[in-house]
């Protein structure tokens, strides 16, 4: 910037001296986001108007995304959980950066996950690839080297145009990004569903690996040390970004094919770059292993205004700061640009005086640019300058922790009691076996269970070697110790319908079938970490599905004994007057002591028995086939029994350990059609199955009911007993329902189909949609 810029600049700079002088100048606080209440609020904790500066600062940090300003109150309720596990205590958890768990063997794990929605649909590839790099980022702060990934992703129906623009986008930017970083992609899910068109989720999850001395936490303490930014440099990408972004209902705007979706107001999305996270993973594990750091925290959403407010409110509350020395990429940025830009690949470190040129020689090994930008004071104040002029002097905590708190009204919906009361029991199902053949057969080739190889084969599953299990198993599952074998397995679900028709009941369903999945590998719940996207906090009804989910998530956790390690709460999912399906993402770690012991999902061999685990009740209401055959939505989802999942899980996880079965799959999503489905094409392996003891025998139900709590297992013959008394020890019904073997499917009395032409059904429908 020429002399002459600089001095024009600095002449209108809003500083705070400016700003006591002249209090009746007109803001956009508006404009930024804010209500009129948080800008008399603003105005009533400083005394006076804010800066420019200051303005921008509590508009990033008082939105929706960053302060939680609608959820907080119901979030509160997850503090009544325990922090025990089975194994150990929560290292770490609501309010850090991320959730840290000891698994045993002196090893934590670091995992959580967040939204990257409405950035996604905007630039569906940098939206998604910087949500990858955010929760990575997290991960980082913690201590913990980052292992692996998931991603939960949502979009509108599989043939709308929108779904053709952003799903490639997507799932390019997820598998893109953690690519580069070699990070294994171990899960998620891809679900289909109107509501999503014009708001896709994308949900994603990091997990990392430290010792427990390698703990780091957020917090900017000791007068005098140094507050050093390392990584990228800052830019105008992004500014406004996330943080305003997610804190609004899209407008409806058209959609290229004469409809309309989307936002009509599009702040600028973030731009990754994964080679340089790379290197910012590893400079900061030396930076951590060299013990030169005392605090960290990672740029993510609000940028540096985040960062500054958090480490001085979570420290000693003292932090002074010059932005003259962060490096640009951009010098024409304006402070409250600067202090408001979400450019990625960026972290901020308090370091005592005497390390910081170690600190500085470790940046320099791996080629990532530092400065020193402030220091912590003993002030209680967070002060920013700017060309030696002072723009910002705020107390950090009312930026970063005392944000607004709504009581938003909430209501249950006039229309639940109808939607409630049309129930999927009264459709017209299939009554011969041909008809429940065809029946699965557009089950399995429907969007939400057909193969998702086109989009899992573009995400490196086993990079770094330790991968166990991946896609399209039940549960991720990957090695923390090669020597002893001690692993992690994880898992993320949810179903919106059953949401939708049952907020409380549907988030207890997705914690259990999450649950379930981790028990069904083999591995130990441990504790659970989520992503609740919901609609408008401003519409009663959203509202009140949002704090029905939360009591169900929290009665779960209280009940199964799982601590709750944080998450992410996005609202504002709706386009026009159109919310997305109340969709509370539950993903649940566990534990196994020997990954050799796992349990996959797929029938092994011929000439095994097959058993099903669980009872099996007509319940059909929010089930696949309620959807895809009759494009249905009512009645009351399944049944929730907390305590048969828990014995269910005990049974499993007690199986695997002393290699009972031989093979595990869960049942939710289609039932057990689709689980034998695709259990048998995982090896190519048929089955022939009897439904006599099933359901009272009637087929239909139990093939195609969403009952839980229920998995099919396989044992060797000589097995079979000590499954049964397995089973009659926890309490768990069992029924011996066949054998594998052959290249059919074949429903005794009913219906016989080749494995080979149902799957190459269930393998045709993404590429035929997508190319």
């Amino acid at each position: 910037m020429s002399e002459t810029e600089q001095a024009r600049r600095t002449s209108t700079l809003d500083t705070v001296a400016v700003a006591s002088g002249d209090p009746e100048r007109e803001q956009p606080w508006a404009d930024l986001g804010l209500k009129a209440d948080e800008y008399s609020r603003i105005r009533e904790i400083l005394g006076r108007r804010p800066t420019s500066s200051e303005l921008a600062m509590y508009s990033v940090m008082w939105s929706e995304h960053c302060s939680y300003k609608s959820s907080k109150v119901h979030l509160k309720q997850f503090g009544e959980v325990p922090q025990e596990t089975p194994v150990g205590k929560m290292l770490a958890g609501i309010g850090e950066n991320a959730g840290v768990i000891d698994i045993g063997q002196g090893y934590a794990v670091s995992f959580k996950v967040e939204s990257h929605n409405h950035p996604s649909y905007v630039e569906p590839y940098q939206g998604a690839a910087t949500g990858v790099g955010g929760i990575v980022r997290d991960i980082l702060a913690m201590g913990a080297r980052p292992i692996a990934v998931m991603d939960p992703l949502r979009f509108g129906p599989l043939d709308a145009p929108d779904t053709h623009r952003v799903l490639p986008g997507i799932v390019a930017g997820v598998g893109g990004y953690g690519n580069c970083l070699g990070l294994a992609n171990i899960g998620g899910e891809v679900v289909f569903d109107k509501t999503y068109l014009g708001n896709p989720l994308v949900n994603a999850l990091g997990l990392g690996v430290l010792r427990h001395e390698d703990l780091h936490l957020a917090k900017a303490a000791g007068e005098g040390n140094q507050v050093i930014l390392y990584g990228a440099r800052t830019g105008g990408d992004g500014i406004g970004g996330v943080s305003v972004l997610a804190s609004e209902t899209f407008d409806a705007a058209p959609d290229g094919a004469g409809g309309t979706s989307g936002p009509a107001k599009r702040p600028s999305v973030q731009v990754g770059d994964p080679f340089m996270e790379k290197l910012l993973i590893e400079c900061t594990l030396e930076l951590f292993a060299a013990g030169v750091v005392n605090g960290i925290q990672d740029l993510g959403g609000a940028g540096l205004s985040c960062a500054t407010s958090e480490l001085a409110s979570a420290g000693d509350g003292g932090m002074r700061c010059d932005l003259d020395r962060v490096p640009l990429r951009d010098s024409t940025l304006a402070p409250e640009e600067i202090l408001m830009s979400e450019s990625q690949e960026r972290m901020m470190a308090v370091v005592e005086p005497h390390h910081v040129d170690d600190f500085m020689a470790i940046c320099a090994k791996w080629e990532v640019e530092a400065a020193v930008i402030g220091e912590v004071t003993s002030t209680g104040r967070l002060e920013i300058d700017w060309h030696g002029e002072r723009v910002v002097d705020v107390p950090p905590a009312s930026v970063a922790h005392d944000g607004p708190t709504y009581h938003r009204p909430f209501a249950r919906p006039a229309w639940q009691d109808a939607l409630q009361a049309d129930r999927a029991e009264a459709l017209r199902r299939p009554t011969t076996g041909e008809e429940l053949a065809s029946t699965l057969t557009t089950l399995v080739a429907s969007p939400n269970l057909c193969d998702r190889s086109w989009v899992t084969d573009q995400y490196d599953r086993y990079v770094r070697g330790n991968t166990v299990l991946a896609q399209p198993e039940d549960g991720g599952m990957i090695r923390i110790d090669d020597d002893t074998n001690l692993g992690v397995a994880l898992s993320t679900d949810c179903n919106g319908r059953f949401a939708k028709l049952d907020p409380y009941t549907g988030a207890q369903l997705a914690f259990a079938e999450s649950y379930r999945n981790v028990s069904t590998v083999g591995a130990i719940p441990l504790a659970m970490s989520d992503c609740l996207n919901f609609g408008s906090p401003e519409d009663p009804d959203v509202m009140w599905q949002f704090a029905e989910a939360c009591r169900g998530l929290k009665d779960a956790c209280l009940e199964l004994g799982i601590p709750v390690t944080g998450g992410n709460v996005s609202l504002y999912n709706q386009t026009g007057e159109t919310a997305i399906l109340p969709t509370p993402v539950v993903a649940i770690l566990g534990v196994i002591e020997d990954v050799t012991r796992r349990t996959p999902s797929g029938f092994p061999a011929a000439d095994q028995q097959v058993f099903l685990l669980g009872e099996t009740r007509e319940e059909l209401s929010g089930s696949e086939w309620a959807h895809v055959v009759h494009d249905h939505l009512g009645g009351l989802p399944p049944r929730v029994d907390l305590a048969a999942e828990r014995a269910l899980s005990k049974l499993l996880v007690e199986a695997a350990r002393d290699s009972v079965v031989t093979g595990a799959h869960d049942l939710s999503d289609g039932g057990l059609g689709q689980a034998l489905a695709e259990s048998s094409f995982r090896n190519g392996v048929g089955v022939s199955v009897s439904l006599a003891d099933v359901a009272g025998g009637d087929a239909f139900v139990a093939l195609f009911s969403e009952s839980a709590a229920r998995a099919i297992v396989t044992v060797t013959p000589d097995n079979a007993e000590r499954l049964v008394a397995l089973a009659e020890q926890h309490g768990v019904p069992i029924a011996s329902i066949g054998r594998t073997g052959g290249d059919t499917i074949s429903v005794e009395g009913q219906f016989e189909v080749s494995v080979a032409e149902l799957r190459a059904a269930w393998s045709a429908t993404l590429p035929d949609a997508l190319g």
